[in-house]
């Protein structure tokens, strides 16, 4: 179905919904790799305007990626759920943002309306938001998730503590461990990207931070971001593997997704034996989850889609399996998906925001790579705005300069900045810990005199 738009005596004319939603999307280099982008600011205008005419419906009578040849398109379609889209059904795109953005509509609505959203409805509305807008409503939207921490609460800011290390040194890594936790990080999870995927080294890496949680009644997840078949082998072998969540990397197309080596069935398979070994104290969230944009088109498996909606469609998957933390690792991919410091600020508030309203626990590795035309002023922008927007969780990397993955995020102290400027907490099991331990004072600042030693012990004499 054709969509047109006329901007004074020139008339647009977009020849499908997966155009006019491509040409709608905010200025970004991947798209112009692609080849998928607005050709000027004026078609921009013109999309964006047919865009906010086009019927909610349309997007169930239009799919982006064919059904047939795409199970992504078919769990989007097929897990719809049409009475919770009731209220919005009769809508366009232009009149769902007015009712986002209106006051009397609470988070308890945003909660009953996440079943009835598909990603595309999600994705073609923050096309029509300024960047204050996507704050607005990401603030209104509630996902709490629960494992041995409640992350998402209102009033909490979680961290993901990466202690990572470029020879998956153990006492490297319990350093940064140890280091972070002094610094009030690692409710989220504490994750580690492992050097080697070997099932060897990712359960040796898993029993240290285990060893290291019962050590000291740490209320923690632990997580090696080793690829679901390696995670997968250790469960099955073992079953008192100590495996709390398991990770994955996703996409928004099946094609890119099998790129990665994962279907829907084998992330299913993976839920229900972590599951099964029934190591949540709080909750039964088992999955972590990271995504990017630019993640598909970088594997050739974007099907003709902006990056922005193709990305948006990974949440679809990562609602399915009911996660404990999803990820856009925002920034990484390098300037070649996102060029500039603004086109990574927009990129991190429209996933933030388009997974919360799918009803997904999103947090953001604010960061980007040495290459790219950003620098550490942009990521404080970022970090702020998106506490100011409620995000789950952020990163806690040491020094903010991860040695392994050589790449730049967000360190210890930023989660202690955001906390601090805007009044938010940990997870509230963590923060009784933290207390505890006498890390923090009641008030939760950090102890200026830590009497920490029981925590120190764990280091090995060589660190």
């Amino acid at each position: 179905m054709d969509y047109t738009q006329a901007i004074g005596v020139r008339r647009y004319r977009f020849p499908d919904l997966k155009t006019l939603l491509a040409r709608a999307s905010p200025e970004r280099s991947g798209d112009q790799l692609a080849g998928v982008a607005a050709h000027s600011a004026e078609e921009r205008v013109a999309a964006c305007l047919a865009l906010a005419e086009v019927p909610l419906s349309r997007f169930l009578e239009e799919p982006l990626v064919p059904y047939e040849s795409d199970e992504v398109t078919r769990l989007i379609l097929d897990s719809h759920d049409r009475d919770a889209f009731a209220p919005v059904a009769a809508f366009t795109v232009g009149e769902l943002r007015d009712w986002l953005l209106a006051e009397t509509t609470d988070p308890a609505a945003l909660t009953a309306l996440a079943p009835g959203l598909i990603p595309e409805m999600a994705a073609a509305v923050s096309k029509l938001m300024r960047n204050q807008d996507l704050i607005a409503v990401a603030r209104k939207c509630r996902v709490t998730t629960r494992f041995r921490t409640t992350v998402g609460l209102p009033g909490r800011l979680s961290t993901r503590l990466q202690p990572n290390h470029p020879t998956d040194d153990p006492r490297g890594i319990l350093a940064s461990v140890i280091d972070g936790l002094l610094y009030a990080n690692g409710d989220a999870v504490v994750g580690i990207n492992p050097a080697s995927d070997s099932v060897a080294t990712t359960r040796s890496l898993l029993q240290l931070l285990d060893d290291l949680r019962q050590a000291h009644a740490i209320p923690m997840q632990s997580c090696v971001l080793a690829h679901v078949t390696t995670q997968l082998q250790i469960m099955e072998q073992d079953a008192a593997a100590p495996v709390d969540l398991v990770f994955q990397s996703i996409a928004g197309t099946e094609a890119a997704n099998r790129s990665f080596g994962v279907t829907l069935a084998l992330l299913q398979e993976a839920l229900e034996a972590a599951r099964s070994l029934r190591r949540g104290t709080v909750g039964n969230n088992v999955m972590y989850f990271e995504t990017g944009q630019g993640s598909a088109l970088s594997a050739d498996a974007h099907q003709g889609l902006d990056q922005q909606t193709c990305e948006t469609r990974a949440y679809a998957v990562a609602r399915r399996f009911e996660p404990l933390l999803v990820n856009t690792v925002v920034g990484f991919i390098g300037p070649e998906y996102l060029y500039d410091g603004k086109q990574i600020i927009r990129a991190g508030l429209e996933d933030h925001c388009c997974g919360k309203l799918l009803g997904v626990p999103m947090g953001v590795d604010i960061c980007y790579t040495n290459h790219a035309e950003a620098d550490q002023n942009d990521m404080d922008t970022l970090l702020t705005l998106l506490g100011v927007a409620g995000v789950n969780f952020i990163m806690g990397v040491p020094g903010a300069d991860d040695i392994m993955l050589n790449y730049q995020s967000t360190s210890f102290h930023d989660a202690l900045y955001l906390r601090e400027v805007l009044g938010l907490r940990p997870a509230p099991e963590f923060e009784a810990w933290l207390q505890r331990m006498q890390i923090v004072t009641a008030d939760n600042r950090l102890a200026s005199r830590r009497s920490n030693a029981a925590l120190l012990s764990h280091l090995p004499e060589a660190v």
